[in-house]
């Protein structure tokens, strides 16, 4: 039972270390987008309870950072967000039951992943600074903060660090949030067109992500730090049933992640408990405390701080490849045009290097 369940100070501390991704890219959509958060926590809130108790093991629930920072970014209304939330659902359920990530875990290539990465990096690090500017004394205390961690080669607990920051700040000025009780969800049926659009806006660009990152390279991980072996089947079951149960009722689509499992574990979470523990945590805040003020207990300089962060989470991570040059390729052009065009044309281009030179990028 200990090696499956515990619920001490680690495992609290790991709870908290995967709201390092969650919080950012949550309430940086609902400052763009009308999500209702209570209905989109509770719904994290579920995902993380249920998680712990099937795997027995911390596995991170996060929002779907390709689809978060398309979000963010204003290219997708709430109707688009559970119209592509549901897509993703329907996609990783029949990945699932085909087992067709194992048949395409050795073709998709890394760089290409990676490149999406560097894109979505460079999305995020713009809208950071345009919430970073808007909140300029904070903003630079809460950067300064990172960039300290960063050098230092200390346990990195920047994001941790800066968002008690704000919330300090955030209830110095605005005081502790009143209680409102859970709004309850409603169906949302997007139309035809809202499905078209959510299709080639946000599906096609998070699709590679989830396979690479949030089914391949988890499982992978999980079996590195915990010694226990997770078929990729199980991880797309989970993330599909996630994204169809909750994004018809309005929860913003979700997935697992391999920089949330080392958040996990690097913090002290080692079994399920944490993952219990972060849904109980979850699940007060959307019952209690989800109303739309609660965007303001997070000043807006600390959320830019924030996303700073996790974007150069992502640079990093986009920085693992040998084809630095065909990355980087991807990630400028799907900033500067579209995720799903970057993808089509680098894939193009890959072929015809492949065929007609041997220039070694």
């Amino acid at each position: 039972m200990e090696r499956d369940f515990r619920f001490n100070l680690e495992e609290f501390a790991g709870a908290i270390g995967d709201y390092g991704t969650l919080l950012p890219i949550v309430l940086g959509v609902a400052l763009v987008v009308d999500i209702n958060l209570s209905v989109v926590f509770f719904f994290f809130a579920l995902s993380y309870i249920v998680s712990g108790l099937y795997y027995k093991l911390p596995m991170p629930i996060e929002p779907m950072k390709a689809i978060g920072a398309i979000s963010i970014g204003g290219n997708l209304s709430v109707n688009e967000i559970a119209a592509t939330g549901i897509i993703m659902g329907v996609i990783l359920i029949t990945f699932g039951y085909f087992d067709i990530v194992k048949k395409i875990k050795d073709m998709i290539p890394a760089w290409l992943v990676r490149g999406i990465q560097m894109g979505l990096a460079l999305i995020l690090v713009n809208t950071s600074f345009t919430y970073l500017k808007d909140d300029l004394v904070l903003s630079l205390v809460s950067v300064l903060i990172i960039a300290i961690f960063y050098v230092l080669s200390i346990r990195d607990i920047s994001a941790l660090v800066v968002f008690l920051l704000g919330l300090t700040v955030g209830l110095i000025n605005y005081g502790v949030p009143d209680v409102t009780l859970f709004s309850m969800p409603s169906l949302i049926i997007p139309s035809h067109i809202e499905f078209g659009h959510a299709f080639f806006t946000g599906v096609l660009p998070q699709l590679p992500l989830s396979l690479g990152n949030a089914i391949l390279a988890t499982t992978l991980l999980i079996n590195d730090l915990l010694g226990r072996n997770v078929p990729e089947r199980k991880l797309a079951y989970s993330m599909g049933l996630m994204c169809i149960i909750s994004s018809p009722f309005g929860g913003f689509p979700m997935c697992h992640g391999a920089g949330g499992l080392a958040a996990q574990y690097r913090f002290g979470a080692r079994t399920g408990g944490s993952n219990i523990i972060s849904g109980v945590i979850l699940l007060i805040i959307a019952l209690f405390f989800a109303s739309p003020e609660i965007i303001n207990i997070i000043p807006i300089g600390v959320l830019g701080a924030m996303i700073f962060f996790t974007a150069t989470q992502m640079f990093q991570s986009a920085l693992k490849t040998d084809k630095k040059i065909l990355m980087i390729l991807t990630g400028i052009m799907s900033y500067l045009f579209n995720i799903a065009i970057a993808v089509l044309v680098m894939v193009i281009l890959d072929i015809l290097i492949k065929k007609f030179s041997s220039f070694d990028y």
